[in-house]
């Protein structure tokens, strides 16, 4: 019987595989692969590897259920995947297609050097699917969401069968050790209850709730989106289910208000694919020289949750903590960086992509650039929240804060979005004082506001010129 490799890469699952299932075709011995490249190691992303190592651990458990298992080779593809071919006997390789601008040039490398069948289903529809009648790109979200629920979803894919041919007798790494992330244990099983608990209700809430910072009104399922182990397919065809199973117009708005975001991670790997400069730079052309702050002092207090305002400070807790943050935390903290200390957005995309779990070049960018209003559909430059406003709206009672201030636990609740502005009286009364106990605030915020307006219009003049 012919062997496929199936070299996994952002796809740690079994079920609704495209690459699995196509290997697996004509009924083809598979041999599961996972290649650990020394390019992608090398950078600083602890939360990220370890939660991909304990997805590759239960990826070998669900493979051994089933007869077969994971073989782990470390060294570069080039090199790694042609002598397994000849080790191994083996025809082809299946692989999920990846649209970074590295993995492009990494596979188009290769397919001189051997068979490699590139599939789609890291997205729903393959970036080149999505685009106008003339066959040019999207730059706006919101055409592109009608273009892509135009398109019909693909079908599911059939049940991966209960016992797969073994591999050849072929020497596999172990897979390297690393600590679990209580707040997401990898593997397919914990995305999978994931998905389906959200859908089973918060999802029916998602377009309020997925707002406030005090409330688990998110899916929290990006982790598992970022490597794989659910299928973006399953999410969208499930959700799309839930839109037409409901009656209740608010219930059907939350699940459509979750569509949405699993389209914008589409809409933003689609930038990616036809714009890969966009890693480098702005992708609007006019704020490509705006003047940025150099200020490390700054930038740190930010990177570590000492900025004096409080909204701001849990939020990066939050991300040092656990690798994560919630959504509208992501954007009140990158508008403090880029909008009130001036400095440029890619330090606060280096320092998500070097703690977040599901760090993804393609929405990070995106979401850095949308708030730095530098990028496709971009919110206006001239936008920039008030941190305070964004504390009190999304996190009314300050919970959120509290959990993760510990040193405002003297702090009345009329102060606590705003602790510098705590009378003398009340800080004698509770013992807590500004600029001792917590961070006076960086920035003035109105005054702030102005220098940012100022360097932004600038650098569109310089460009007008």
């Amino acid at each position: 019987m012919a062997t496929h490799i199936w070299w996994i890469r952002r796809d740690l699952r079994l079920e609704d595989n495209p690459a699995l299932h196509s290997a697996l075709q004509g009924g083809h011995t598979v041999l599961p692969l996972f290649i650990l490249d020394p390019r992608l190691l090398s950078k600083p992303a602890e939360n990220r590897q370890q939660f991909l190592l304990n997805g590759l651990r239960r990826l070998d458990e669900d493979l051994r259920a089933r007869g077969s298992r994971l073989i782990l080779r470390s060294g570069l593809p080039e090199e790694v995947l042609p002598a397994l071919l000849t080790e191994s006997g083996a025809e082809a390789v299946f692989a999920e297609e990846d649209y970074t601008p590295f993995a492009i040039r990494r596979d188009q490398k290769l397919t001189g050097l051997l068979s490699l069948q590139r599939v789609v289903g890291l997205t729903v529809h393959h970036p080149a699917a999505v685009v106008k009648p003339d066959g040019s790109p999207y730059t706006v979200f919101t055409p592109f969401s009608k273009a892509w629920k135009a398109l019909p979803l693909p079908k599911p894919l059939p049940p991966i069968p209960d016992h797969l041919p073994p591999p050849p007798p072929l020497t596999s790494e172990a897979i390297p050790s690393a600590p679990e992330n209580p707040c997401f244990p990898a593997g397919e099983a914990e995305a999978e209850r994931r998905l389906l608990a959200f859908l089973d209700s918060a999802v029916f809430s998602y377009a309020e709730d997925r707002n406030r910072l005090d409330l688990d009104g998110t899916s929290k399922l990006s982790p598992y989106l970022r490597f794989g182990m659910i299928s973006a397919r399953r999410a969208a065809a499930l959700t799309v289910e839930k839109i037409h199973q409901t009656s209740d117009p608010l219930a059907r708005k939350g699940a459509e208000t979750f569509l949405n975001e699993l389209i914008w991670r589409e809409f933003y790997n689609a930038i990616l694919y036809h714009f890969p400069h966009v890693l480098q730079t702005a992708f609007n052309p006019t704020l490509r020289e705006i003047e940025w702050r150099h200020a490390p002092e700054e930038l740190a207090a930010w990177q570590q949750g000492l900025t004096g305002i409080p909204i701001v400070d849990a939020s990066m807790r939050q991300l040092l903590k656990t690798g994560w943050m919630h959504n509208r935390g992501r954007m009140i903290v990158a508008s403090f960086l880029v909008k009130d200390l001036l400095i440029n957005w890619q330090e606060g995309e280096r320092w998500f992509m070097r703690h977040l779990v599901d760090g993804d070049p393609a929405a990070n960018n995106g979401g850095w650039q949308w708030t730095a209003g530098v990028g496709t559909d971009a919110a206006p430059y001239f936008r920039i929240f008030n941190p305070v406003l964004q504390s009190k709206k999304f996190d009314p009672n300050g919970r959120f804060i509290r959990g993760w201030l510990p040193e405002l636990e003297r702090v009345p609740d009329e102060y606590l979005h705003e602790p510098w502005l705590m009378p003398g009286e009340i800080q004698r009364k509770t013992g807590f004082k500004p600029g001792r106990d917590y961070p006076l605030p960086l920035v003035d915020h109105a005054q702030a506001k102005e220098r940012t307006l100022r360097a932004y219009q600038q650098s569109k003049q310089r460009e007008g010129k």
